[in-house]
């Protein structure tokens, strides 16, 4: 990969910030009043007397856990990872500086937030400091010390990539401009300042294999269901929460507990290294999230003077493009020192990128925003619906839905985004003019406008990453009509929703084996777009060619659309729909069924010896020497994505269902919560007896009391000590 247009040799290798000196931060530990209790599955309760108490419990009971994952995501965050881990790591930490991040922290950290929310996450930042000074031989003391602003950084840089922001900037380096230019012709640009980046370069190299610069491509979704009293056959509010992750790495859920005496008292699921839950439950409310990628993200074409390549057109007149070089330090051959410089632009749209066929502004929902640790902490806070609308109402989330209950038996769901205000009658799915300030948007949709339904007749939601004018019953949904195209909100639909409001649809009021079931269901619904696909395979002509072939269409004609580990036409299937699922995924073209159907039948038959194998022999959950099947697929209510036939002859369980949980309120104020994690506790160390405690579990779909209430947590007690002791 090629890195530089400028090279020399850096004066030190992981900058020049202040030494870390261990000995200097282990008095942290006595200046916070914080216990930990470990229940006997290893899970955290941490108890603290203040939320500064909470929080610095919070991390260090993460460290133990979670430590190299946390501690390598520090130089991510700051854009100084290839100080680390060399050149590949480079391409991050220009997306990074080139986004401004720690501009926006530098400008706005000290003003934009709240002094009680700069307290919490410096005493999350303490956490980790005292965990270093304690473990200094597993800890590079070039990262330390952190503080709040790293804690912030990493909320925002994750964002962006929830909402599918990289996508869209790695189309801007394809061989050709990918769209037309909205509102006028799609005029060649011949200037001095198309030429490309070698950074700029790099990215597009990493589109060319498939590969996100922020995730992985491992596809991902997400279930979060409620049912209201009415619609239950006990009165019980139920929810299901149930965010769908990779297994494993640094955006896998980690389960935990926070308590304060200050009204914090939330349980759920964290990214490791971050200070509040993404997804979780009280005593009174719960939540759970799902990905919806609405349209945020806008591309103007720069109109640039052909006499002087750092001007550009706006309403007539010439503006000039911010530049600033972007050093990125990168260590060579496992320890030479070096230093890159990049070019990085900026016009009043936003960040500015060179390519060979133009110069484009990219604008984004979210643009200089670094209030959501706040933001989730005060839905964390909420004591009832309107406190938790009203942390929502902060907006600074630029994307996910939201389903909501409440023990007051209220359900919410919320298609959560700062969809831009965007000028009508020009194609917003385009490229923009970028000579109209006019098409600069700079104001949100209000929180109030957005499509959301309050308590439905129908008495369900649920959101499985779909449209978000299909969510419930028939006359309870948001009116697609009422919304205008420039919005951008999602049409697509998945097998997971298809299959849940059909559920729904069809059983009427819900018991709590009912919910259950729904929650693990693993058929795929005959009218959503995976079996459709597949479907196609039914009028193929395959007369001429191995006879397997034959036995494949066959195979899918008596497929009975399940998932279950006895089904013996589910390897196959699950083979071709998983293609048309990725596919989607990743906005490609969907594949040829034909060339599907013979690559998963000789598939099939070169790793398993038949076209039909037990769907529980291919689909397997692996945790060290635990290698178990389970049930379940690609885009099926219970989530399963696999990796590794074509390498081991069975796929391994790596994205989907995660840490989940089930939830009732009763009439008479008693809270019900049953889950599982996919793991266990101990996400590293394959020493301890919760590292793979929860796996047989998880595949045989056995739910656990989570011992949020103190009272049944006491008999259940492993260990409780205060941290470093």
């Amino acid at each position: 990969m090629r890195l530089w247009i400028f090279v020399s040799i850096s004066v030190c290798l992981s900058g020049c910030a202040q030494t870390f000196v261990p000995a200097d931060y282990l008095a942290l530990g006595k200046r916070y009043d914080v216990v930990i209790e470990r229940d006997h599955m290893g899970v955290p309760h941490i108890i603290g007397e203040r939320d500064v108490d909470a929080a610095f419990g919070f991390a260090y009971a993460q460290s133990e856990d979670n430590w190299a994952i946390i501690h390598d995501t520090i130089a991510f965050h700051r854009g100084t990872n290839a100080t680390i881990n060399g050149r590949d790591a480079a391409t991050v930490d220009f997306l990074v500086k080139w986004l401004g991040i720690w501009d926006d922290l530098d400008a706005g950290y000290n003003s934009q937030l709240a002094p009680a929310t700069r307290a919490y996450v410096e005493a999350f930042a303490d956490g980790l400091n005292y965990y270093a000074a304690l473990h200094p031989k597993d800890t590079n003391a070039a990262l330390f010390p952190v503080d709040g602003r790293d804690i912030v950084a990493g909320y925002a840089l994750r964002h962006l990539l929830f909402y599918g922001f990289d996508a869209v900037l790695l189309e801007l380096f394809e061989e050709q401009r990918k769209y037309p230019i909205s509102g006028g012709p799609d005029a060649s640009i011949d200037n001095a300042d198309a030429t490309r980046s070698h950074l700029a370069a790099a990215i597009a190299n990493a589109a060319s294999e498939g590969k996100g610069v922020i995730m992985n491509g491992l596809p991902v979704g997400s279930n979060a269901t409620a049912v209201s009293p009415h619609n239950s056959t006990d009165g019980a509010t139920r929810l299901a929460i149930n965010s769908h992750q990779p297994a494993t790495g640094p955006v896998a859920w980690y389960e935990a507990h926070v308590q304060s005496g200050e009204g914090l008292n939330i349980m759920g699921g964290v990214f490791p290294g971050g200070a509040t839950m993404g997804v979780g439950f009280t005593e009174k409310l719960g939540w759970g999230a799902t990905v919806n990628k609405p349209d945020l993200v806008d591309v103007y074409v720069l109109d640039i003077d052909p006499d002087d390549p750092m001007r550009y057109r706006l309403d007539g007149q010439w503006r000039t493009l911010e530049s600033r070089d972007i050093i990125i330090d990168i260590k060579l051959a496992g320890f030479i020192p070096w230093s890159v410089t990049e070019e990085g632009l900026r016009s009043v749209h936003g960040p500015v990128l060179r390519t060979d066929h133009g110069t484009y502004a990219v604008r984004y929902a979210g643009m200089g925003e670094i209030r959501q640790v706040e933001q989730w902490l005060a839905m964390s806070k909420a004591n009832n619906l309107e406190q938790w609308r009203d942390a929502l109402r902060m907006q600074t989330f630029a994307s996910f839905n939201f389903v909501y209950a409440d023990r007051d038996g209220n359900t919410l769901f919320v298609h959560n985004s700062l969809t831009p205000k965007r000028v009508a009658g020009y194609n917003w799915q385009h490229y923009l003019p970028g000579d109209d300030s006019a098409l600069i948007w700079d104001q949100s949709m209000p929180f109030d406008d957005l499509p959301q339904v309050l308590n439905p007749s129908s008495g369900y939601l649920h959101s499985a990453n779909q449209s978000p004018f299909r969510v419930t019953g028939e006359g309870d949904n948001p009116v697609a009509a009422d919304y205008r195209i420039e919005d951008g909100f999602p049409t697509r639909m998945t097998n997971r929703a298809d299959r849940g409001l059909e559920l729904f649809a069809e059983l009427g009021t819900i018991s709590e084996d009912e919910f259950f079931q729904i929650k693990h269901d693993k058929v795929y619904s005959a009218n959503s777009r995976a079996i459709g696909f597949l479907n196609r395979a039914l009028d193929l002509d395959l007369a001429v060619g191995p006879a397997h072939y034959r036995h494949a269409q066959q195979l899918i004609a008596e497929w009975d659309r399940s998932t279950d580990v006895d089904s013996r036409g589910a390897a196959l299937s699950a083979c071709i729909i998983g293609a048309e699922w990725l596919a989607e995924q990743q906005g490609q073209a969907t594949p040829d069924i034909g060339q599907e159907l013979k690559r998963c039948s000789d598939l099939m038959i070169a790793k398993t010896g038949r076209i039909d194998p037990l769907w529980g022999e291919v689909n397997r959950h692996l945790r060290g020497d635990l290698n178990v099947p389970v049930g379940g697929g690609p885009d099926t209510l219970r989530a399963i994505y696999g990796l590794g036939m074509e390498e081991d002859g069975f796929l391994t369980n790596v994205a989907g269902d995660g840490l989940y949980y089930l939830l009732a309120w009763y009439p008479d104020g008693r809270q019900k919560v049953r889950g599982i994690h996919q793991f266990g506790a101990a996400t590293l160390d394959t020493a301890s007896p919760h590292y793979a405690d929860q796996v047989q579990d998880y595949a045989d779909e056995v739910l656990r009391n989570p011992l949020f209430d103190a009272a049944e947590r006491a008999a259940h007690l492993q260990r409780r000590y205060r941290p470093g002791q």
